[in-house]
């Protein structure tokens, strides 16, 4: 499983990419995170607001920070 987080660095950003982070940690989970900041990259997944977050090429969240429990969801635990 492939996890991206789309933002140009914000704090929600941040903070996305750390609860996506903090959750494959503690479940051990195979999955590979990026972080993508490149705008043009961004932009390619046709998004307006960031943070986002793309699992296996597929938007998933966008504009806000997602909780743990929605996280968890996306991952399949």
């Amino acid at each position: 499983m492939e996890v991206k987080v789309l933002g140009p660095g914000c704090a929600k950003c941040k903070a996305t990419y750390n609860v996506v982070e903090k959750i494959i940690k503690k479940n051990n989970l195979d999955v590979k995170l990026t972080k993508v900041d490149d705008i043009a990259e961004i932009l390619s997944y046709d998004i307006l607001s960031t943070p986002a977050i793309v699992v296996d090429g597929e938007v998933k969240i966008k504009g806000r920070v997602p909780s743990e429990d929605e996280i968890k969801e996306l991952l399949g635990l």
